[in-house]
């Protein structure tokens, strides 16, 4: 054998090696859900504080069920900024304080999700106001991974939409701090580029993320801060570590900022990559999050294109993924706080008789 041929046998050999390994860094999580496989129903009670989010809808909270059950706390509701703020410096937080006072008289809480990012084409979540060359435009059109509108996101990276946002933070703080059991900011996942926004970078973007973070902070002191911070644009782990999430989540831990994302996907390397990982690998002394949002029962997502969760009435063949679900975000995760979605019929079919006697 000559010389030419054992290298070319040399470097065979270390490329299968390393592209293993290279792999397996990718991969390194896709197994664990396996752990919780036999997990059963009913759930034992533990420390984790359980929300059932209602999205936009508010009124859905009467007469629920979940109002009865001792082991759901309260309802994670969805209030747009455009809502809040109808005219510049003129809030009406009528609709939460309503809210408010009927969970409340059921004996649970509120946790506020406050809106400023939309995927839908049609709605944007940021005041009127906001839409004029005083502000850039205020808010700029997402696009996916082919290029198609999916909805619009407040220009978080622009200082004096930063402003407003940080004066409606202080509004609400001096209202509801102490009074709601928590606030979260929305998804860090947006389809911004400079490409359909030449004012946009990724540093400004992950700049304006934290600032707004630190705002939040700074209005609730006392009720539980959260930021939703799943995918940075810029960035895909663990190929191309630019520490934009890392550093949001380090940030949040030291200014005393929860974190969480939407999407528990415990077999997607999406997420199992991004905010999974970076749940299960930090040491954190602020509380964390995770959503089980629409689809999320069955093991997809409404980002999904070979899903609509409006056409989704239920799969009786299905399995049911609470237990597991739960299990994977207690253990592999150390979760503080779970939201489970109010989606028909995994909610009452599936979720309440895994919580057993209310």
């Amino acid at each position: 054998m000559n010389k030419f041929s054992l290298i070319i046998i040399f470097l065979t050999f270390y490329g299968l090696v390393h592209g293993q390994n290279w792999n397996n860094s990718a991969n390194r999580y896709l197994e664990e859900y396996k752990k919780y496989q036999d997990a059963n129903c009913p759930i034992s009670t533990d420390s984790i504080k359980h929300f059932v989010y209602f999205l936009k809808e508010r009124k859905q909270i009467i007469d629920h069920p979940f109002l009865t059950h001792s082991r759901f706390l309260g309802a994670q509701i969805m209030y747009a900024w455009k809502d809040l703020e109808p005219e510049k410096e003129t809030y009406d937080f009528s609709e939460i304080i309503q809210d408010i006072e009927y969970l409340n008289k059921h004996g649970k809480k509120l946790f506020i999700q406050l809106q400023d990012v939309t995927f839908y084409t049609r709605n944007k979540a940021v005041p009127d106001y906001l839409l004029s060359g005083e502000y850039d435009g205020g808010a700029v059109m997402q696009l996916n991974d082919i290029g198609k509108p999916e909805g619009w996101v407040a220009k978080r990276w622009n200082k004096k939409v930063r402003t407003r946002f940080a004066l409606l933070l202080q509004a609400l703080g001096k209202e509801f701090d102490g009074v709601i059991e928590g606030i979260n900011l929305q998804e860090t996942a947006i389809g911004v580029s400079n490409k359909n926004d030449d004012s946009f970078t990724n540093q400004k973007y992950v700049d304006g993320v934290k600032a707004n973070m630190l705002s939040l902070k700074k209005a609730f002191p006392t009720s539980t801060t959260m930021i939703y911070a799943n995918f940075i644009p810029g960035e895909w782990l663990p190929w191309e570590d630019k520490g934009y999430l890392r550093g949001i989540y380090q940030y949040g831990n030291e200014i005393g900022v929860g974190l969480g994302a939407p999407d528990l996907m415990i077999t997607r390397k999406a997420q199992l990559n991004h905010p999974l990982a970076m749940m299960h690998e930090g040491d954190f002394k602020v509380p964390l999050g995770i959503a089980i949002q629409d689809g999320n029962y069955v093991g997809k997502t409404g980002a999904d294109k070979d899903y609509n969760e409006n056409k989704d009435t239920g799969d009786t063949s299905r399995k049911n993924k609470v237990p597991l679900l739960h299990g994977f975000a207690k253990d592999f995760l150390k979760i503080d706080y779970m939201f489970w979605v109010n989606q028909a019929p995994y909610f009452e079919k599936d979720v309440l008789p895994c919580f057993g006697n209310k």
